[in-house]
């Protein structure tokens, strides 16, 4: 087995994103873990953690990799386990279990390949031929970024979009959802609370809400990570606040903590990440509870090809309804995905390939090779938005 850590060119380096929180330029780092079974199949998994801390990524690999050669590849169950008594005791929550997820991710690419068969299959066959999706962007300071952005939807019959808002953000906001409307297109909302500290209040959401909504008829399908990850009571108080529906948990790291949270009625919709939250399997137990707790599940996607392909893969298999579609530019997923992530009408078609349907040759490792400073920088930088004025002609 080996880490594997690649950057490619990313977004557009006017985007505000780019802006905010890579301070050395337009570019982004994903790490992977390649294992390669006895008779020489190999599979490919991910950790979203290195897209924040790469070379941690790749420590805590290093420390892993003793501790699963020799190990039986098919069970998968208990590489987890055998990486969770190593891990947990200093790491019960967050980066290692980024870790595991990339090793279960590329159990079960590999276990899929060896059989010739989806990942999905794996897990019980697809309950479905084709999951609608959103386009998940408005990371725009311009409108020509954001008619641009509705362009692409456009292109793909997609009638869903989320943006990102913070609570200044009242006529800019207002504006994405007067100009989706008028191409058909409803708009959700990131308020990106999970990178602010400290994190807004109950209040101000319910004042962005409401303020959102005196200025146009139309309205947002969704509120996500409105209040700060740590306040699972301020995301149930939400709910009985507003009448939009209240989304979160992309960086909750361990199954039992997001069933916890469902269990007593916090979100709406939860969002959990294969490359966060322990991989496929754990996924699948996040879809067991949500019919449990009658939660919705819309699974999380904006790490690299093998992120994304892992968390369709499980929504494939437990009959998702929705699910996350990155919309800044990132060739290097894009090309490991090829054809086996299709959108057609608005809809994300089933992948058809063994495991998880990912290429990756040694010329495209050649052509993005790791940059050290390519890294998402969570110490946000202010980088001067258009005032009020601007969105409001």
């Amino acid at each position: 087995m080996r880490s594997i850590l690649l950057s490619s060119p990313y977004a557009d380096p006017d985007d505000p994103e780019i802006k905010e929180c890579f301070p050395n330029g337009a570019k982004r780092t994903i790490g992977m873990v390649e294992i390669t079974l006895e008779h020489g199949v190999t599979g490919l998994g991910e950790g979203y953690l290195a897209v924040f801390a790469p070379l941690v990524f790749t420590a805590i690999v290093d420390l892993c990799r003793p501790h699963v050669i020799g190990l039986d590849g098919f069970d998968i169950a208990g590489v987890v386990r055998r990486l969770r008594s190593l891990s947990d005791y200093w790491s019960l929550q967050g980066a290692a279990r980024h870790v595991i997820s990339a090793f279960e991710i590329a159990l079960q690419d590999a276990k899929a390949k060896s059989l010739g068969i989806p990942v999905y299959d794996l897990l019980g066959g697809a309950k479905t031929d084709r999951i609608e999706i959103y386009g998940s962007g408005g990371c725009c300071d311009a409108k020509e970024q954001f008619l641009r952005e509705l362009d692409l939807l456009g292109s793909k019959g997609i009638k869903l979009y989320k943006i990102r808002s913070v609570k200044p953000d009242v006529y800019r906001t207002a504006w994405v959802l007067e100009a989706a409307a008028k191409r058909g297109v409803k708009v959700g909302v990131d308020m990106c609370q999970n990178l602010a500290d400290p994190p807004q209040r109950v209040e101000d959401v319910v004042a962005f809400v409401e303020a959102v909504h005196h200025l146009t008829p139309h309205r947002m399908i969704f509120l996500e990570e409105a209040i700060g990850p740590d306040e699972p009571a301020g995301f149930k108080e939400l709910q009985t606040r507003i009448d939009v529906p209240v989304y979160g948990g992309e960086i909750i790291t361990t199954p039992k903590e997001m069933i916890e949270r469902m269990k007593n009625g916090v979100y709406d919709a939860v969002q959990p990440d294969a490359s966060v939250i322990g991989g496929i399997s754990a996924v699948m137990d996040i879809f067991k509870a949500g019919r449990n707790y009658g939660t919705d599940v819309v699974v999380h996607a904006w790490g690299g090809a093998a992120a994304i392909m892992a968390s369709y893969h499980a929504a494939f298999a437990a009959g998702g309804t929705l699910v996350e579609f990155p919309m800044l530019a990132f060739p290097l997923g894009v090309e490991m995905i090829g054809d086996q992530g299709r959108i057609i009408d608005g809809r994300l078609l089933r992948p058809t390939a063994p495991g998880l349907g990912l290429t990756l040759t040694p010329e495209r490792e050649a052509r993005y090779p790791f940059d050290e400073s390519a890294v998402y920088c969570c110490v946000l930088n202010d980088w001067g938005p258009p005032p009020d004025d601007y969105w409001k002609h």
